[in-house]
């Protein structure tokens, strides 16, 4: 695979677990490395010991004559420190250089990050990898729904590892164990006989969905300012999400036990069965949970998936790299990385490969059994925010819709999701091979990272973080009107609160329905200042 399978500009589902842009952190604008001090200030002539280190003129050291007369021991240590001060900047860089050194080494050796899983995962690798016979992966055979929605202009994803790895999986899983579900559309001829080749070697009960063109008729619009209607970017990415469970909806006498969605990411198969049967294991070794998702990587250091993923208060990440993220609020999330814990609480996540507890995506006839109705029949799909300018990630959205009503944040102690970070994923192969090395050194992040985090103002502010859902909310929404010169207005509302404010920003972004070459699949709306 390439380094990016897809163009992050296509509003297809390439990069389908969140926006590139506008929710994730631009780290390289915040390399405060590459930023050329001032040769002389204030700063450096009051201190002298900074000008001296911003300065490239000290070039040796000034010999001590026999004719001086002997110094006393303060006069001594005097010319001790002056002498240091005389030495050259880069004496100084070796220094700093071999403490970080020590560091990693003793880091990566006595006090790794995410490298020692609970048993239970050590005893599952051995049975997945000591055999060869089908359904060693999968110890209860449990029954396992695999979804997928791709854009694959090129077939480089069905042709290439993305599907021999989903093969390997079906495997491991036992073929009459799953169902494999690929929505793919837009794709053009080589990605529809790309699928078609895959879905000749699939073993398990499929449904192989290619169309030339997703109709945008059947879409939700919105009315922007000035009366054009556009649909938006995150309804089109719930819908074809929604389109690659459509065989749940179609057979609803078929039960499952999980449901795994895969990304166009690269994985290890075994981890994908750790994700799916290990994560928060009770006494039995059964796995427990609502969602649990793996830790996607944009390269070795870089956690991709920050749009959709909110920690057990809500807050929004941190800087993008270990431990993610922040620590406002009791930070109960950071606090969990920092253990070491297989199950990060938090109230949403994706990161490349999610698995689900199927009974949400499923029709249920039992009644209602919590305060969230989630006993009803009715099976929960993915969807967009209505608000006009306020923008959640589908994939944020569907875990608050599979959450118990919470009370305040600040009281929440568990949503049954988790993130597990000993499953990590990527976007390309060199990436994955990278991430059993850097995460054995990744502890001493911490300190820069809260303090990156402090500098950049991370997390920011969400007014709609705190809303209870079912709660009376002050509100600040747009409201169209044609008649005034924007075509609306923000307005103050009272109005019952929703289950998801803790997902959204202010923003909006639509789908390009006509494109031209080299043209943006989505784009901006600004939002108007009033």
């Amino acid at each position: 695979m390439s380094a990016r399978l897809l163009h992050p500009d296509e509003y297809e589902l390439g990069t389908r677990s969140s926006l590139d842009s506008q929710g994730t952190f631009n780290l390289d604008e915040a390399d405060f490395e590459s930023q050329t001090p001032p040769r002389s200030n204030l700063l450096t002539r009051r201190v002298p010991i900074l000008s001296r280190l911003f300065s490239s003129t000290y070039s040796g050291y000034r010999r001590l004559t026999p004719s001086k007369p002997l110094l006393s021991v303060s006069s001594r240590r005097s010319c001790y420190y002056r002498l240091l001060l005389r030495r050259p900047l880069f004496f100084y860089l070796h220094i700093v250089g071999g403490i970080i050194i020590a560091l990693v080494v003793f880091t990566s050796i006595f006090r790794p990050s995410y490298t020692r899983p609970p048993p239970h995962y050590s005893l599952l690798r051995r049975s997945a990898s000591q055999s060869t016979e089908h359904g060693r992966g999968n110890p209860r055979n449990e029954q396992v729904y695999i979804a997928a929605s791709l854009y694959d202009p090129g077939g480089d994803l069905a042709r290439g590892e993305w599907g021999s790895r989903v093969l390997q999986l079906i495997e491991l899983l036992g073929e009459n164990n799953v169902f494999l579900s690929i929505y793919e559309n837009d794709s053009g001829s080589e990605g529809a006989n790309a699928l078609r080749d895959l879905e000749k070697q699939v073993t398990c009960n499929n449904s192989m969905t290619f169309e030339d063109h997703l109709d945008l008729g059947s879409l939700n619009t919105v009315t922007i300012p000035g009366g054009l209607k556009r649909i938006k970017r995150i309804e089109y990415l719930a819908e074809v999400r929604n389109r690659a469970l459509r065989p749940l909806d179609a057979n609803p006498q078929v039960r499952y036990d999980k449901l795994l969605f895969l990304n166009d990411i690269v994985f290890d198969p075994i981890d994908a069965l750790q994700l799916l049967f290990s994560t928060n294991a009770d006494e039995n070794g059964i796995a427990q949970y609502r969602a649990a998702c793996a830790v996607d990587f944009i390269n070795p250091f870089k956690f991709y998936d920050t749009y959709a993923t909110r920690d057990l208060e809500g807050y929004s990440m941190g800087l993008p790299f270990f431990p993610w993220f922040s620590r406002a609020g009791k930070a109960d999330s950071w606090k969990d990385v920092q253990k070491g814990k297989d199950a990060v609480r938090v109230r949403s996540c994706w990161g490349g490969m999610v698995a689900f507890d199927a009974k949400f995506f499923q029709q249920r006839n039992e009644p209602p059994a919590t305060e969230s109705g989630l006993g009803e029949a009715r099976p929960i799909h993915f969807r967009a925010s209505h608000d006009l300018f306020w923008e959640a990630s589908e994939c944020c959205l569907i875990h608050a819709d599979i959450q118990d009503i919470q009370p305040a944040p600040h009281e929440i102690t568990d949503t049954g999701i988790y993130m597990n970070p000993y499953v990590r994923v990527a976007y390309d192969s060199r990436t994955l091979s990278w991430l059993g090395t850097t995460r054995r050194f990744e502890k001493l992040y911490s300190l820069i990272h809260n303090l990156g985090n402090n500098i950049v103002g991370l997390p920011w502010f969400n007014p709609r973080r705190t809303e209870v859902a079912g709660q009376s909310v002050q509100e600040r929404v747009w409201i169209p009107d044609p008649n005034e010169d924007g075509g609306g207005s923000f307005q103050t509302v009272d109005r019952i609160a929703g289950n998801d404010g803790y997902c959204g920003r202010r923003g909006l972004q639509v789908i390009v329905e006509h494109r031209e070459d080299g043209q943006k699949g989505w784009e901006n709306i600004p939002v108007p200042s009033s």
